[in-house]
């Protein structure tokens, strides 16, 4: 398991609406933890104490073109995962695909959401009531990246070695890798 953690900048985006909440948070800078599996990124939300967890479904939760049951399973491994880190709250399953589950399972003690046709980064009205601090965890910089940097949420940017990608997120993981480091750059104040 390799994490790297970064303070990062979005140049050209405006700061989070609660970025000046009591903790006083620098408003241009947002955190980024590189994780290549699933224990990588549960270990990082036990160490941030987030109360909210958003995750994007492909490839997180399920594969992209998979079925209907390996959707469903997915959420139910994922929020079995979730009950690993005590402080979270609201879990909201996030995808720009129109596909959704058989049905929203109940999990005590959690609210769970699901958001299809979610329209990552641009919208985010869907996310303004959740509870600080969160993470947004997603295989995407310009889609899951800008929207945790948008809600003030820390990116969990999931990259393991995947095969059968499908051309378009492909493309789109080259191009966010390619614009990272104009994206997400190290600030002065970076161990």
């Amino acid at each position: 398991m390799i994490t790297r953690r970064v303070r990062v900048s979005i140049p050209g985006l405006s700061a989070p609406r609660h970025a000046f909440g009591p903790e006083r948070r620098d408003p241009v800078t947002s955190n980024y933890v590189r994780v290549t599996g699933l224990a990588g990124l549960f270990a990082e939300a036990r160490e941030l104490s987030v109360r909210t967890m958003i995750f994007d479904v492909e490839p997180l939760v399920a594969p992209w073109h998979g079925s209907q049951e390996s959707l469903d399973q997915g959420i139910t491994r994922i929020l079995g995962d979730v009950r690993t880190v005590p402080s979270v709250r609201v879990v909201v399953f996030a995808t720009n695909s129109a596909r959704r589950p058989s049905a929203v399972p109940a999990c005590d003690g959690l609210e769970v959401r699901y958001l299809a046709s979610a329209e990552k980064p641009l919208r985010t009205a869907p996310y303004h009531d959740l509870p600080w601090p969160g993470a947004v965890a997603g295989d995407q910089l310009p889609t899951d990246g800008i929207l945790a940097y948008r809600l003030g949420f820390t990116f969990l940017h999931y990259a393991p070695k995947l095969t059968g990608v499908p051309l378009g997120p492909a493309l789109m993981h080259r191009w966010g890798e390619l614009v990272r480091p104009v994206l997400f750059r190290r600030s002065a104040t970076d161990r």
